[in-house]
């Protein structure tokens, strides 16, 4: 009788909810025989403790020694990755006030940041200076005050940035992602592997004896 296959495709990240930790929270299961599909999504690889640390790390290799433990003659086949990071959120943690004014604070600080960016990087390169250099060329005279220059590169700069964030007010223009996307995402799986690799290093993984 030939064994049953079993895919898993275990994520690098698996934020979970509840102190109980189950193959389905940090990993894609598949398998011709549903019974065992369903037996193993519910399997227990985890249980985090009142003292524990709320971010853990467990090696795949332990998932599957515990996948074949309750599930004797299933043969795992891994497509994902080597280790995953769980991490237990608390979902009523961040709700009420405290979040909204953070969220304030964190705007205000974006905004009035930006615009002091800005600001100190045009005065730097003397842009006003550069204008009135251009207008008088064109013309013939200098200009006397803020020229059809300034005007047309504030909206540029306004347009420029909308283009390239690829967001209007909570419109997304197009369905690529944005440059802070990308960037979020990069920065997420260089903290995970890092995380990991630590955790690899100082002997904290949940692994195979």
């Amino acid at each position: 009788m030939a064994e049953t296959v079993l895919y898993l495709k275990a994520e690098q990240n698996a934020e979970v909810m509840e102190e109980h930790v189950c193959v389905k929270h940090i990993a894609s299961v598949y398998c011709v025989d549903k019974t065992v599909c369903a037996k193993v999504k519910a399997l227990k690889i985890h249980q985090f403790g009142k003292n524990e640390k709320k971010r853990q790390v467990i090696s795949i290799l332990k998932v599957i020694e515990l996948i074949e433990k309750a599930c004797p003659g299933v043969s795992v086949e891994s497509l994902g990755e080597n280790a995953t990071l769980i991490e237990l959120v608390n979902v009523h943690r961040h709700k009420g006030l405290g979040q909204w004014l953070k969220l304030a604070f964190v705007s205000a600080i974006s905004f009035f940041g930006t615009g002091f960016t800005i600001m100190a990087f045009h005065n730097d390169i003397s842009i006003n200076k550069i204008f009135s250099r251009v207008y008088e060329m064109v013309m013939g005279y200098p200009s006397d005050g803020y020229s059809i220059l300034e005007v047309s590169y504030s909206i540029g700069l306004g347009a420029g940035i909308i283009l390239f964030f690829n967001h209007i007010g909570g419109r997304r223009i197009t369905k690529d992602p944005t440059p802070i996307e990308v960037e979020m995402r990069v920065y997420e799986t260089d903290v995970n592997k890092a995380l990991i690799e630590t955790a690899d290093r100082e002997g904290k993984t949940i692994d195979v004896p």
